[in-house]
């Protein structure tokens, strides 16, 4: 057990964790040159095509140092703030972490809030400056920057680069070093933490786990804590570039096992494995994630719903932050209600349902979860998670939604217009730190709904592309919410109805009128797009009739003559009106999101 190491990989977005991660695969043997690829841990198309890590990946390594074999077992995390859940699932399998940062563009936000997680779980630091052979690296300020936010001493950084290999050995020596070897014992009975999970068609569900103490065996019979289930450990093994089986797996090790498990429900994260004959306690302390955006999908053919819900339940098992109960819709059939960490999150959950389950969705009006206190006397207080449940405004005492503290580390030439951006989101300056002379860690307070469209595009396009961006809740304050519907010739369409603040209402329900006229195609009879708060319409757009000449037969004779064909197409519009559906495209509901 002394010569085992568990580590992850913690950066920012973008600073080289996956291709550093290929050189350790390298310099330890663990591939081959021919199954070497660009990112090898990245085995999804679309963390290859957006060249990001959206699941974290464990693998086991063997390395031979001062002439004594060790085994290496990496986690290799993402670095964007909307999959910061994988990260807090991988650092609590690990005693240490490799602590990224680019050479070019020195800690940035999100660098600091994994590295804040890190430190709670006690993990041993060790600092790594990637990307060494570009010219525009500025190895001595960014070293003072790690020195100054985690205190080590100048020597401890080790230089290094993912895309020549520069420094590899002298990172795999710190590990074995500095992080220390797995706590635990051996001859305690068998306890393991579940920390990820995937499904197989032909063999069910893999559970991932790292043990505690003890040891399990092939064959033995083993029970999930949480789930009170019980199964027989068909084949347990270890994690390299594929699964290897083995017959046992001893304190300190991470592993899989197979019990034949078909249903995704039967398998939780942070849930302990025990066997049977001899039960451990439950492992304390694993946190269930808070999911911050909600947002309806719907299978745009209706009698696509069950195979919708198979597909949702085997992407849950892949990616635990993903949270989902059934809803239904006037305008959209059954669908479900879903629960995202943010907005990238929810693009990517839309994305793999096409690619992996070849699923066509629809996505309405992402929004936050509200508390509204319903009567003065005695205070009722009821969770809106759908604008459909908001209850009747005369009922309502007052209406609190979630806010957030968000601190966004930018060069100083944009400081201005950053400011300008999150007062416009309705945001407060609470603290602005110069952290060099020309980098600003600005701290802020906003409303969590005026993050969730386009917050993230707008501050990338204002700062270039410099400015990082990090969150956490800071709770619940009151504030002017009204619900806004939009009606099509008096229907409403319970799809587009959002809760918005009172001071952005008008624009909003504006600017989506004008959008919807865009996108709805004509029809025979005209149609009002109209935007409204309760009974009050605060926005108005019509969409006039497709219409036929049809006094173009007539000509000459008594105006009588047209008078008449004129009336008769009037009086049937008018009843054409009131039976005809206006059909609204899919694109529509996507289109309200990016208004701008």
């Amino acid at each position: 057990m002394k010569n085992i190491r568990n580590f992850c990989i913690i950066a920012h977005i973008d600073h080289g964790k996956s291709t550093l991660a290929d050189r350790l695969l390298q310099a330890t043997d663990t591939i081959s040159e021919r199954e070497l690829k660009e990112q090898t841990l990245d085995d999804m198309d679309i963390e290859r095509e957006r060249g990001i890590t959206i699941k974290s990946h464990a693998i086991q390594m063997d390395y031979s140092f001062n002439d004594q074999d060790y085994v290496l077992n990496l986690i290799d995390t993402p670095g964007h703030v909307d999959f910061s859940y994988e990260v807090s699932r991988s650092i609590a399998s690990c005693e240490g972490a490799l602590l990224i940062v680019d050479a070019t563009q020195g800690i940035q936000a999100q660098t600091i809030s994994n590295l804040y997680l890190a430190i709670e779980n006690d993990l041993e630091i060790i600092p790594v400056m990637n990307k060494m052979d570009l010219q525009s690296a500025m190895p001595e300020e960014v070293t003072d920057q790690i020195v100054d936010l985690i205190g080590c001493h100048k020597n401890e950084v080790i230089s290094a680069s993912g895309k020549t290999g520069l420094g590899v050995d002298n990172i795999l020596q710190a590990v074995i070093e500095r992080v220390p070897a797995p706590k635990g014992d051996p001859d305690e009975s068998f306890q393991a933490l579940i920390f990820d999970s995937v499904f197989d068609s032909y063999r069910g569900i893999y559970a991932y786990f790292k043990v505690l103490n003890g040891q399990i065996k092939k064959g033995e019979k083993v029970k999930f804590i949480n789930t009170n289930k019980e199964y027989f450990a068909d084949e347990i093994g270890t994690l390299k570039l594929n699964q290897v089986p083995k017959q046992v797996i001893k304190t300190g090790d991470v592993g899989y096992i197979i019990s034949g498990i078909k249903v995704a429900k039967e398998v939780k994260v942070g849930d302990t494995i025990t066997t049977v004959n001899n039960p451990a306690e439950a492992i304390q302390g694993f946190e269930d994630v808070k999911p911050m955006v909600f947002a309806g999908i719907y299978p745009v053919d209706t009698e696509d719903y069950e195979e919708l819900r198979d597909a949702m339940d085997k992407l849950q098992l892949n990616d635990a932050s993903l949270t989902f109960e059934p809803e239904s819709s006037a305008a959209l059939g059954f669908g479900f209600r879903c629960g995202f960490l943010g907005m990238l999150h929810m693009e990517i959950i839309q994305e793999r349902l096409e690619r992996e389950f070849g699923m066509t969705v629809i996505t309405t009006v992402p929004n936050v979860s509200y508390h509204a206190f319903l009567n003065k006397d005695v205070e009722k207080e009821i969770v809106v998670n759908n604008p459909i449940d908001f209850p009747d405004p005369s009922m309502i005492h007052r209406i609190e939604e979630p806010y957030i503290k968000a601190s966004v580390i930018t060069k100083s030439d944009y400081v201005g217009p950053i400011m300008s951006l999150c007062i416009e989101k309705r945001g407060e300056l609470t603290n602005q730190v110069y952290l060099t002379t020309d980098r600003v860690e600005l701290s802020f307070n906003v409303p969590l709904s005026e993050i969730v469209f386009d917050f993230y595009d707008r501050l990338k396009s204002i700062s270039k592309g410099y400015a990082s961006f990090d969150y956490h809740p800071i709770g619940f304050r009151e504030s002017k919410l009204v619900k806004m519907d939009i009606l099509l010739n008096g229907d409403m369409v319970d799809a587009l109805s959002a809760l918005v603040h009172k001071d952005n209402a008008y624009n909003l329900g504006k600017r989506i009128c004008l959008k919807l006229r865009e996108l709805i195609p004509r029809q025979q009879f005209a149609i009002a797009i109209q935007a409204a708060i309760g009974a009050k319409i605060i926005s108005r757009e019509s969409l006039s009739a497709l219409r036929k000449d049809v006094t173009a037969k007539c000509y000459g004779g008594d105006i009588t003559r047209k008078r008449k064909l004129l009336e008769k197409q009037k009086a049937g519009k008018k009843k054409m009106k009131q039976i005809g559906n206006v059909e609204i495209p899919p694109k529509a509901f996507l289109a309200v999101l990016k208004l701008d």
